[in-house]
């Protein structure tokens, strides 16, 4: 089973897709360290990873701006 590492972004999405078709996607993680677009990101990916039947979480990352 993979990780994903999934932004909700075009390069990570295909990333969950290709793993999801191989039967390899087992969970899908988006860092939220802060970024301006964090709210959108995460509802992305959530949706994403809802899409390919993926578990998915958020791991918070904010500490690291500190």
């Amino acid at each position: 089973m993979a990780v994903i590492l999934l932004s909700g972004g075009l390069d990570s999405a295909l990333n969950l897709a290709l793993a999801a078709r191989d039967g390899r996607a087992g969970l899908a993680l988006t860092m939220r360290y802060g970024q301006r677009a964090e709210a959108a990101e995460c509802a992305a990916a959530s949706a994403l990873a809802a899409h390919f039947g993926v578990q998915w979480r958020a791991i918070d990352l904010r500490w690291l701006g500190e």
